[in-house]
């Protein structure tokens, strides 16, 4: 996935989210509202979290050093994780805070008009910061569903945008009809109820990032559908006989590791194993073009002797 199509939604959603910031802080000075409160602490947590996005994507251009000796590709799965715990603790938690707080000193709404407003402006532009990340999104997500794109990701930009676009735009629904309804009931235990709402929601959405983070993190290889298309690869070759094992690993959003043990004929000479190394490793790139380190051991294949089937014992083939 190029991480083009995931800085252009990043910096779209921060300058909007800025925007939307200064306005909801205007609002809530004015007329007190929590839910408008605690929107304007989102748009902050949204904002701030884009410029993680950013920084993460600009450290993971650093070349490799001899400590980092696959370079720091995954430094934006690690910001990535770190805007789910802001999204969590800044947004999440003080919400919920807030809620609660006027929920125990419940406070009157002045300038009613305000906050709504500026909430129905909010929308709007939220709208369109959420467009161009789908716009983007689907430029790479080819035929998978929108969750399926979320979860199979190896590029957190886009994942997280779209997140917390989505958030964003319910959030503001739930504000709006807070204040809606205190303005049309003169009770302010509805707008304390909206922010507890968008506490919640923040949570939920920060609890989803961090579990697909983490999963990044820990490392994950390459999809069915690649795994798939390298393997019949590497046995298509005239000179392999097949592959004995494989194992495949993404270093970061665009670089994936390939570690192969490759059976060659008996007869083989050194000459024609390393040539037909060479030509494995050029179809490789050419082909999954995200493949950029390539590790292919020879081998001679070995096959098993037969053992009796046993409920407790499973037999693999492999090389010596």
């Amino acid at each position: 996935m190029s991480a083009s199509h995931g800085t252009k939604a990043v910096v779209a959603a921060f300058l909007a989210n800025t925007g939307i910031a200064i306005t909801k802080f205007i609002a809530w000075f004015f007329s007190g509202s929590a839910s408008m409160l605690a929107e304007a602490i989102h748009s902050v947590a949204d904002a701030g979290n884009q410029l993680l996005l950013l920084l993460g994507g600009r450290l993971a251009k650093k070349q490799a050093t001899p400590d980092h000796p696959f370079g720091y590709g995954r430094e934006r799965y690690v910001w990535a994780f770190i805007v789910a715990l802001v999204l969590f603790s800044v947004g999440g938690l003080f919400s919920i805070f807030e809620g609660i707080s006027k929920i125990q000193h419940p406070h009157e709404l002045d300038i009613i008009w305000l906050p709504l407003v500026v909430l129905g402006i909010a929308i709007v532009l939220e709208s369109f910061s959420f467009r161009t990340a789908i716009v983007e999104a689907n430029k790479v997500r080819g035929k998978a569903g929108w969750w399926a794109f979320i979860r199979k990701s190896k590029s957190p930009e886009l994942p997280v945008i779209l997140l917390e676009d989505l958030a964003a735009l319910v959030g503001l629904v739930l504000a709006f009809a807070a204040v809606g309804l205190t303005a049309i009931t003169g009770n302010p235990l509805f707008d304390a109820i909206g922010t507890l709402c968008i506490g919640v929601l923040l949570i939920a959405v920060a609890a989803i990032l961090a579990v697909e983070m983490k999963s990044l993190l820990i490392g994950e290889g390459a999809t069915r559908e690649d795994n798939a298309r390298i393997a019949a690869l590497l046995n298509a070759h005239k000179g392999v006989e097949s592959v004995i094992h494989m194992k495949t690993l993404y270093l970061g959003p665009d670089e994936l590791m390939v570690a192969a043990k490759i059976a060659f004929p008996p007869q083989s000479d050194i000459e024609h194993v390393s040539r037909t190394i060479n030509d494995l490793e050029a179809d490789l790139r050419t082909q999954v073009p995200h493949a950029r380190v390539i590790y292919i051991e020879p081998d001679l294949y070995v096959e098993q002797p037969e053992i009796a089937p046993s409920t407790d014992h499973i037999v693999i083939q492999s090389g010596n």
